[in-house]
């Protein structure tokens, strides 16, 4: 069955929500690089009743991934590409996150002295291979060329997997996938999500009462306040079947697949009444961000607000201030004014190579021994130091884009 919606037309919104939330995350992410940031910057702690800047940013691009999922699968059937294809594809851009994932996570564990290379060098392969791997090769009828291409991926694959087999940790630990990490943990909310479109395509019918049952989950499996008794509402004992099955696809208590899903309504209902007047539209994100933290304000009386632990309130008030912002992005490339965004616009477009390349820039500082002044990496400085950071990937995206240098799932 056809879609209703028009997803043929590229939405600039998106791309630009999606370099704001990129951009963001590679500032909060160096705040390990510096002291004294502001508490209402950075994370809460396990089992604070708060949410900083870092808490939402995670969850938000969730959120654009969700968004642009109707897209990226309304084009490969408007190519004629069968469904197979897109099941397919799904699944392959799934693979590659989790392993990209697996990668990055598995060193956050540091290496074992054992090991005959540092961090460093851990890093430096680990990105080489993701390049030779999974970079936009430009399209080419020279034999010899894609011959070479071909070449790359072997060079690519064969250093990963020399990663993975030497890898140790401090304490004697093999490679292994662990929590994931964070590109692993989108590459599970995509999948869950991505399969829901598939089947679903732009039906509200179905996509709605789908958003309302992982809502549910996360209502039903958070645990709750001490003055409530601090278990969750549907408090099954361990190693139960229902847990069991959500843990299949790594679903949880539902709130990540939330985000995602919750992006692709709003992708489909912003597309499907592109041509409503704007007041109409105003008055509809109005009333969708109202209700949402009316929602997070009430289920704050029960659960507390915790990114880590995933509680309602986290996922209500995030959602509402991402339908927020997008909605403040869409009326400003409405008006022409996109080109304010222009500096982050990389971030957007290329967003994994946005990502990754501060794992080279983290271990060149470790292989030399090069640091900042200390008086850069305090206070106000400290954030100016972080911002500059973001800005400075940003760029490096920007000229490694102008040499064919972009990673592509």
């Amino acid at each position: 069955m056809t879609p209703h919606t028009d997803f043929t037309q590229r939405n600039a919104a998106i791309d630009i929500l999606r370099a704001l939330t990129m951009f963001v995350m590679i500032f909060v992410n160096d705040f390990w690089t510096v002291h004294d940031i502001p508490h209402r910057l950075n994370h809460a702690e396990r089992g604070e009743d708060f949410m900083g800047l870092a808490d939402v940013v995670f969850p938000c691009f969730l959120f654009v991934v969700g968004m642009s999922i109707p897209f990226a699968v309304e084009r490969r059937y408007a190519k004629g590409l069968p469904g197979e294809s897109t099941i397919g594809h799904i699944l392959l851009r799934t693979l590659a996150l989790l392993l990209m994932g697996a990668f990055i996570v598995n060193s956050e564990a540091r290496l074992s002295p054992d090991v005959h290379y540092p961090v460093s060098v851990y890093w430096f392969l680990m990105v080489v291979g993701f390049f030779c791997l999974w970079n936009q090769y430009p399209p080419t009828h020279d034999r010899r060329r894609k011959w070479l291409y071909a070449v790359l991926k072997g060079i690519g694959a064969a250093t990963l997997l020399y990663l993975a087999v030497t890898f140790r940790t401090p304490d004697g630990g093999v490679f292994s996938a662990r929590w994931w990490g964070i590109l692993g943990l989108i590459g599970w909310a995509y999948l869950v999500c991505a399969f829901i479109y598939v089947f679903t395509r732009d039906r509200l019918r179905y996509l709605i009462p789908l958003w309302l049952v992982f809502v549910l989950l996360c209502l039903f499996l958070s645990p709750m306040k001490e003055a409530w008794g601090g278990e969750a509402l549907l408090n099954l004992p361990r190693a139960n079947f229902p847990n069991d099955m959500l843990n299949i696809l790594h679903i949880g208590n539902g709130a990540l697949p939330a985000f995602t899903l919750g992006g692709i309504i709003l992708s489909v209902l912003s597309t499907r009444y592109a041509h409503w007047p704007i007041r109409k539209k105003l008055t509809g994100v109005l009333v969708a961000v109202a209700t949402l933290g009316a929602a997070g304000i009430i289920a704050r009386h029960f659960w507390i607000l915790s990114k880590l632990s995933a509680t309602p309130p986290w996922v209500f008030y995030v959602t509402a201030i991402a339908i927020a912002l997008y909605a403040m992005i869409y009326l400003v490339a409405e008006k022409g004014r996109a080109h304010w965004f222009h500096l982050i616009k990389p971030a957007g477009t290329a967003t994994l190579t946005t990502y990754m390349i501060p794992y080279v820039a983290y271990g060149l500082a470790d292989a030399t021994g090069i640091a900042l002044p200390d008086w850069f990496t305090h206070g106000f400085l400290s954030i100016v130091n972080c911002l500059c950071f973001a800005l400075c990937i940003i760029g490096v995206t920007w000229l490694l884009g102008r040499i064919h240098l972009k990673l592509k799932i």
